[in-house]
């Protein structure tokens, strides 16, 4: 019999043999700060449903990516909240929109930061859906693909490294990569929302981008919770048309997508750990039910540990602070 001889238990004595022989580490260069931008205010504004977390005007925008750098989270993904909506998303591909001025501005100053941008229409529109309607107020696929593709453009000329398309529309990654090669971008990347799922944890969201549907639900376009081989499809359709890099979206009920699609396709994985994980949390620590910090770096490394090479998450901040520390 292995035990007495084996016992599991000396390698966990100390901290220090803890770290030896640790199998998944988090730092915060995995991490990347979510932000949402509109350029109409004068002062950040609190979302109420995300606690900590605020719509940023572009001189907020600014500083929270001088924070990120001193922290040394290494990237930002960037959503806009425009002045006025339409039926299009026209807003989108504004070259005066918030996104873009944050990204001109960011990356002007901080060169070395990675500047992702979320591609798509549904903060832009005035119905909330993530593409333009047909005359049965459907979603309208192809004829989203060029206003997608019209938005990256703008993305890439105003400085994005990384385009993030998380509208789930089909062909949209093929049509994104020929747009951007046509307007010389050859050298910007595509991060594919490629599982995204019409998931309950997106609450706090819609709040923050002002970007709940009209009418309806998104579960035409996004996926069904239930399915695992469609997410793993749906990754290597992305990856042939075109895209760099796959994102899992939400995070924590669907680390066994995120293991499935790293396993299989090889590509970099990020997670989306997303608004309704990030409020559960804050709710939770705010009534002394467990401790935020401990339950955080919990999370985020269990993401880490089931595939994802970079985590999309609102922590970003506190958890690199709290990983300095340790």
């Amino acid at each position: 019999m292995a035990f007495p001889l084996t016992r599991m238990r000396r390698l966990r004595r100390t901290p220090a043999l803890r770290e030896l022989v640790r199998e998944t580490r988090l730092d915060a260069g995995d991490l990347v700060l979510p932000i949402f931008v509109e350029a109409a205010l004068e002062a950040p504004q609190p979302i109420d449903a995300m606690p900590g977390v605020s719509r940023q005007p572009i001189n907020g925008a600014l500083s929270e990516a001088a924070e990120c750098l001193a922290l040394g989270i290494p990237a930002m993904l960037f959503f806009g909240i425009p002045p006025e909506k339409d039926a299009e998303g026209s807003g989108a591909w504004d070259p005066e929109g918030g996104v873009q001025q944050a990204i001109s501005a960011i990356k002007a100053a901080h060169p070395d930061l990675v500047l992702i941008a979320d591609c798509c229409l549904c903060e832009y529109t005035d119905h909330g859906h993530c593409g333009p309607l047909s005359d049965s107020r459907e979603v309208d696929n192809d004829a989203a693909l060029e206003l997608l593709a019209r938005t990256a453009v703008s993305q890439a000329a105003a400085g994005a490294d990384v385009i993030a398309p998380s509208d789930m529309m089909d062909g949209r990654v093929g049509f994104i990569r020929a747009a951007l090669d046509e307007a010389g971008y050859t050298e910007v990347a595509i991060l594919a929302y490629s599982a995204k799922f019409a998931s309950a944890f997106y609450g706090p969201f819609r709040e923050a981008a002002d970007g709940a549907p009209a009418f309806g639900d998104r579960r035409g376009y996004q996926m069904d919770p239930a399915n695992l081989r469609e997410a793993v499809r749906e990754a290597e359709l992305d990856l042939e048309e075109g895209a760099d890099a796959l994102m899992v979206k939400p995070a924590i009920p669907y680390l066994d997508v995120i293991r499935r699609i790293a396993d299989q396709t090889g590509a970099p994985v990020a997670a989306y750990n997303v608004s309704g994980e990030y409020a559960m949390v804050k709710a939770a620590a705010a009534v002394g039910a467990l401790d935020e910090q401990t339950a955080v770096l919990e999370l985020l490394t269990s993401i880490r540990r089931a595939g994802a090479d970079f985590v999309i998450t609102y922590h970003a901040k506190d958890a690199a602070r709290w990983l300095q520390k340790m």
